[in-house]
C-alpha cells in the first residue's frame, strides 16, 4: 500500500476496534491534518461536530459521564490539541472515561518552525491514565494496530480516566484503506472489571457503633446498596444529589447542609462516619466533618482518595453491597429518629419560604428546587460548578427518577454548557442544566448548532449580572464596593437572550415560577431552548440567611429533645 492508504487503514483499524469495544460516540472539532482519522470515524459511529476544540473536549466528556463509556474526541494537531486540556483535566479528576485523540505534524516537521506544530507527545502530563504515540503509520507495524485501539478503551475504562493518543500523519492526508487486520469477536483486550471485595473485617468491626452515619457523594455506588446498608445499621444518610440516594427514603437526610449550621445539630456527634463516593460541595458538612474525633472509614471501589481535609482512619474498596454482607443487623434507635424528625423540620421550612406562592419562590435557591422538582422524570439535572450545584445539594429534596450530573472533578465553570450537550447526546435522556451567567457566557460557543442535534435540553440561566458566589464571601464585606465589583462581581451587561440568539438557539425569560415549572418541564420535547431567571446578588445572600434562619428555628425542638 502506499503511504496514505497505510494510514486510512489504520485509522479505519483504530475506529473498528474502539467499536468493537462499544464505543459509539466521536465528537470531532474541523481541521485538516486529522482527516483519515475523521473519515474513520465517520464510517462507523455517530459523529458530532464541534467548532471549539475547547467545547468538544467537554461535550465527549458529558457523553462519558452520561454512559460510563469513553467518546472518542479527536482533533488537529497544534493549540487545537492544547486545547482539550481543560476537559482533560475535569475527566482525570472526576473519573470520567475520555478518548483524547489528537493529530500530529510527522517527526520531520518538529523543532523546525513548521506551522501548527507544537509537542503533543506527554501533552497532558499526568492527568492522562495513558499516552502513547505510535508514530507515523507503517504497514510493518499493523499487527499492533488493534492492540494498540483496544488498550485506549481498557485503560480509559480501568481509571476510569482520559487517554491521549496522538496521531501523527504525512500529507497526502487522503487514501483508501486496505484490508484491515483480522480481530476478534470481541476487542483485542478487555479490562476485567475489579473483582468485588470480599469481607473487609477490620471495616466491619470499625461499624459496629450504634451512632453511625453514612455521607454519601457521588459515586458511592447502587443507591439500593447504600440505602441497604443504612437499614441494616440503622443510620442515616446524608445524600448529595449526586450520589443518587437522594431519594424519599426514611434513611435519607436532604437537608444537610442547613441542618449542620444550626449548633444544636452541629454538637451532636457520632460514634463512626462511612464516607461514600466523593465529599460534598458543602463546606458546612466538610467542616463538620473535619471537625469530629471519631472514625471516619472512606470506601471507593475504584480506590480514588477523596479525603481533602485527611481525616479518613480507615480506607476500604469494599463498596456498600459487600459491606452489608459483613455487618450485623440492629434495630433503629434514637439517633436514626432524631436527624429523621430534623430532616422533616429542614424540608417543611425550606418549602414554607420557596415552594410556588411561597415569599422566595423564584429566588436562586427556589430555582434550584424547582429544577430538581421538575426536570421529567428518568432525566438528568446538570448543575453547574459555584453556586447552582450548591443550591440543588443544600435545598433540592428527595425524589426519584432524577440523575443529578455537574462538573466537579476540577470544579470550574468552562465547558458547562457542552458537558450538558454531550450528556444529552449520550444519554438521551431530557436534560436540565441549571448555570449562572458567567458559565453561560464562558461557553456560549457549546450552543453553536445546538439546534441541529437531536437532543432534549432545556438551558436555566441564573442572570445576577456577575459572580454571585463570591458575595458569599469575606471579600464582599471588607473591600471597598467598587474594587469588589471589578475583580469579584464582574457585572456584564450583557442581554443573554440575544446571546442565545445570535446561536440561533430560542430563549426566553422566566418572570413567574408557572414559567419557569413550564420551561423545566420542556425538556422532554426536542429541541434546545434557553430560559433566563433574573436574580439580584445581595437579595440572593439575603435569601440563604433567611431560609437558613428558619431552618434553625424550625430544628430547635429537635434539638432541644435529643440525647446528647
Amino acid at each position: 500500500m502506499n503511504p496514505s492508504d497505510v494510514q486510512a487503514s489504520f485509522c479505519a483499524c483504530l475506529a473498528d476496534e474502539w467499536a468493537k469495544a462499544g464505543v459509539t460516540d466521536a465528537v470531532v472539532a474541523p481541521g485538516s491534518r486529522s482527516t483519515p482519522l475523521v473519515d474513520a470515524l465517520d464510517r462507523v459511529m455517530r459523529v458530532h461536530v464541534f467548532l471549539d476544540e475547547r467545547e468538544a473536549g467537554f461535550a465527549a466528556l458529558g457523553i462519558g459521564l452520561a454512559t460510563g463509556r469513553p467518546a472518542v474526541v479527536a482533533t488537529t494537531s497544534g493549540t487545537a490539541a492544547v486545547e482539550l486540556h481543560p476537559s482533560v483535566v475535569e475527566a482525570a479528576q472526576a473519573g470520567v472515561p475520555l478518548l483524547a485523540v489528537t493529530a500530529d505534524r510527522p517527526p520531520e516537521l518538529h523543532h523546525v518552525g513548521a506551522p501548527q506544530t507544537v509537542e503533543q507527545h506527554g501533552l497532558f502530563a499526568a492527568a492522562a491514565r495513558w499516552s502513547f504515540d505510535p508514530g507515523v503509520a507503517e504497514e510493518g507495524s499493523k499487527g499492533a494496530w488493534r492492540s494498540v485501539a483496544a488498550r485506549c478503551v481498557a485503560e480509559a475504562l480501568a481509571g476510569p480516566g482520559p487517554v491521549h493518543l496522538n496521531l501523527p500523519f504525512r500529507e497526502p492526508l487522503t487514501g483508501t484503506a486496505g484490508a484491515l487486520p483480522e480481530g476478534r469477536p470481541g476487542p483485542w483486550h478487555a479490562a476485567a472489571p475489579p473483582a468485588p471485595p470480599g469481607g473487609d473485617p477490620v471495616t466491619a468491626e470499625i461499624l459496629q457503633a450504634d451512632r453511625g452515619l453514612i455521607v454519601a457523594g457521588a459515586g458511592a455506588g447502587d443507591p439500593g446498596e447504600v440505602l441497604g446498608l443504612a437499614r441494616r445499621l440503622g443510620w442515616p444518610v446524608l445524600a448529595d444529589p449526586r450520589s443518587g440516594c437522594r431519594l424519599p427514603d426514611a434513611q435519607v437526610v436532604a437537608a444537610a447542609d442547613a441542618l449542620l449550621r444550626v449548633p444544636g445539630v452541629a454538637a451532636w456527634r457520632p460514634d463512626v462516619v462511612l464516607r461514600l463516593g466523593a465529599p460534598w460541595a458543602s463546606k458546612a458538612v466538610s467542616g463538620w466533618l473535619a471537625g469530629l474525633a471519631c472514625p471516619q472509614v472512606l470506601s471507593d471501589p475504584d480506590g480514588r482518595w477523596a479525603d481533602p481535609e485527611r481525616r479518613a482512619s480507615h480506607v476500604t474498596r469494599a463498596g456498600a453491597g459487600a459491606l452489608a454482607a459483613t455487618v450485623v443487623e440492629r434495630r433503629p434507635g434514637g439517633w436514626l429518629h432524631r436527624w429523621q424528625r430534623a430532616e422533616e423540620a429542614a424540608q417543611a421550612a425550606m418549602g414554607s419560604l420557596l415552594d410556588k406562592g411561597r415569599p422566595l419562590e423564584l429566588s436562586e435557591p427556589a430555582v434550584a428546587r424547582a429544577c430538581a422538582a421538575g426536570t421529567p422524570a428518568g432525566g438528568v439535572l446538570f448543575a453547574s460548578s459555584s453556586m447552582p450545584v450548591r443550591d440543588v445539594e443544600w435545598y433540592g429534596a428527595p425524589r426519584g427518577g432524577l440523575t443529578v450530573l455537574s462538573n466537579r472533578g476540577a470544579n470550574g465553570i468552562d465547558g458547562v454548557l457542552s458537558t450538558a450537550v454531550g450528556v444529552a447526546l449520550g444519554g438521551d435522556a431530557p436534560t436540565v442544566v441549571l448555570l449562572g451567567d458567567l458559565a453561560f457566557l464562558y461557553g456560549a460557543g457549546g450552543l453553536l448548532w445546538a439546534a441541529r442535534r437531536s437532543v432534549r435540553l432545556s438551558v436555566v440561566v441564573v442572570d445576577n449580572d456577575g459572580g454571585g458566589i463570591f458575595s458569599f464571601l469575606p471579600q464582599a464585606r471588607e473591600l471597598a464596593p467598587e474594587r469588589f465589583e471589578r475583580y469579584w462581581g464582574t457585572p456584564h451587561g450583557v442581554d443573554l437572550a440575544a446571546v442565545a440568539a445570535a446561536y440561533g438557539v430560542p430563549a426566553a425569560r422566566l418572570a413567574d415560577r408557572e414559567a419557569l415549572e413550564a420551561f423545566t418541564a420542556s425538556a422532554a420535547e426536542p429541541g434546545v431552548r434557553v430560559g433566563i431567571v433574573a436574580s439580584d446578588r445581595a437579595d440572593n445572600v439575603a435569601a440563604h440567611d433567611r431560609i437558613h434562619a428558619a431552618v434553625a428555628d424550625a430544628v430547635a425542638a429537635v434539638v432541644a429533645y435529643s440525647v446528647p
